[in-house]
């Protein structure tokens, strides 16, 4: 896979990727509150009044802010460590894409999926640390 891009930027851009995909179940959390008339005044009271699929995005947005901060480290582990290759770059587009996808699955409520997707992020996790250890 030949992106033209240095692994080391790939790297770089996943991190900032990465961040960025954890808001984007928000959208949909933002969207329901909206719907329903938002309450400035208590905007976390509202959870028991979104639709299932808003309550679904709020634990698929709480569940990105968890993984981000293990994905970060193990690729600034592969930076750092000098080991950032072609290999570490397939795996990087690979959790961005696992992410996403858990996202999505997460929000239209397929658990086998979104478990699948969950699962791809903890083995790239743990690829990206043992590249950088090896």
């Amino acid at each position: 896979m030949n992106l033209n891009i240095p692994p080391e930027q790939v790297i770089l851009y996943g991190i900032a990727i990465a961040a960025g995909l954890i808001y984007v179940p928000f959208f949909a959390v933002a969207y329901a509150r909206v719907t329903i008339g938002m309450d400035y005044s208590a905007p976390r009271a509202m959870f028991d009044k979104l639709p299932a699929y808003a309550q679904r995005a709020t634990w698929a947005h709480q569940n990105s802010f968890e993984v981000f901060s293990l994905f970060a480290a193990s690729a600034l582990m592969v930076l750092v460590s000098g080991k950032s290759s072609e290999s570490t770059t397939v795996l990087i587009l690979g959790f961005l894409a696992a992410r996403l996808a858990f996202s999505f699955f997460y929000i239209i409520n397929v658990p086998i999926l979104r478990s699948l997707m969950w699962a791809v992020s903890m083995v790239v996790i743990a690829s990206l640390i043992k590249a950088s250890l090896s």
